[in-house]
């Protein structure tokens, strides 16, 4: 199955938006004042919430790296068939 360009640089975008809005959400979280993300404040046990926001940054961390490989496959298989 070969890809458009359009779709494979959307798939392209889409993995290295990811990227930067996960990485930034996992600073932010591991960064928690407000007493969300760890119990006691910044020095204290890690809440389930913290864990389950963790576990959804990783998951879509991992998708989004799986769909950007996807469209460079797709950029790189159009470049060769010129």
């Amino acid at each position: 199955m070969k890809l458009s360009r359009p779709v494979s640089w959307f798939l392209t975008a889409f993995g290295v938006w990811s990227w930067i809005v996960w990485t930034t959400f996992v600073k932010n979280l591991w960064k928690d004042a407000g007493g969300l993300a760890f119990e006691g404040g910044d020095h204290g046990s890690p809440t389930p919430y913290f864990w389950v926001h963790l576990t959804l940054a990783v998951t879509s961390l991992v998708l989004g790296t799986a769909i950007g490989v996807i469209g460079v496959r797709g950029l790189r298989a159009l470049r060769a068939t010129r």
